[in-house]
């Protein structure tokens, strides 16, 4: 059951400037989870911006278009790490979980696609690559995930049709539901007794507590991957403090929720580091 596209849609009222602001978080959440790290995604993300600054043909192209933003960070992350355009690049230590067997072109053209939400064209155009080869990529990426190994879940999620509709989608990929929690308190208890390899957990809980606080706890009692799940993704990616790597919009899609489980689980618990 498809619910509601994540992805901003700006009115036409809105300035290049006012564009380009709107789009920086979800720009940040897409380096993070292609990358696996807030630090390292959040500096591709600030060199893109100073490259900008040097060119203002490529500041125009990058606040008016969403697509020439995605394109111009693909460029300055290619210049970094050659690599990440290569089939078979993998994790940093690469190891084999989830999506090891996936390319980093294909991993890119999975999350903008599935995460960000571009049309194969518009992924094609920001990987610069044909729209054949883009949906023949998504594919690959889509079915080398199909032959991934189980997680055990915990679902933090105080809405009960929210927290069914995402057990659901874990299940019907084959991963465990473990336990499930509706306040922080029940989140820690559930983690301690199931240990699970996974957490999807929302921000705001049925008693008033928070899942970010729950998150905190549980990570001081063992390592665990963390997909948080909020309306308001722009208000957690802030630039300051410590903030989520992966980050699912409400309403979501079960697309979405697939793809950041595997990313979440190819990177594993060095997520939160």
């Amino acid at each position: 059951m498809p619910l509601t596209s994540d992805r901003p849609n700006p009115t036409a009222q809105t300035s290049p400037t006012q564009a380009l602001a709107s789009s920086l978080p979800y720009l940040r959440r897409y380096a993070r989870a292609v990358t696996g790290s807030q630090s390292m995604g959040d500096n591709l993300v600030r060199m893109t911006l100073n490259a900008a600054l040097e060119d203002a043909d490529l500041l125009e192209r990058i606040s008016q278009s969403r697509v020439g933003l995605y394109h111009a960070f693909t460029g300055v992350w290619t210049s970094v790490d050659p690599d990440v355009g290569r089939d078979g690049a993998g994790p940093e230590d690469g190891s084999p979980s989830q999506l090891g067997r996936v390319s980093t072109l294909r991993r890119q053209a999975l999350l903008l696609s599935q995460l960000e939400d571009f049309s194969i064209p518009e992924t094609a155009q920001i990987l610069a690559v044909s729209d054949e080869e883009a949906e023949e990529l998504v594919k690959e990426a889509l079915a080398d995930i199909a032959r991934d190994n189980v997680a055990d879940v915990l679902i933090i999620e105080d809405e009960p049709l929210i927290s069914t509709h995402l057990a659901d989608i874990v299940s019907s990929a084959g991963h465990r539901i473990v336990a499930s929690a509706t306040t922080a308190s029940q989140a820690r208890e559930a983690y301690a007794l199931h240990r699970p390899t996974l957490v999807l957990s929302d921000i705001q809980l049925a008693d008033g507590s928070s899942g970010i606080d729950a998150i905190e706890d549980i990570l001081k009692i063992g390592p665990v991957p963390v997909i948080f799940i909020t309306a308001f993704p722009e208000k957690l990616l802030t630039g300051e403090g410590l903030e989520p790597t992966l980050l699912i919009s409400k309403p979501f899609r079960e697309e979405t929720v697939l793809t950041t489980i595997s990313q979440a689980l190819f990177f594993g618990s060095n997520l939160n580091a």
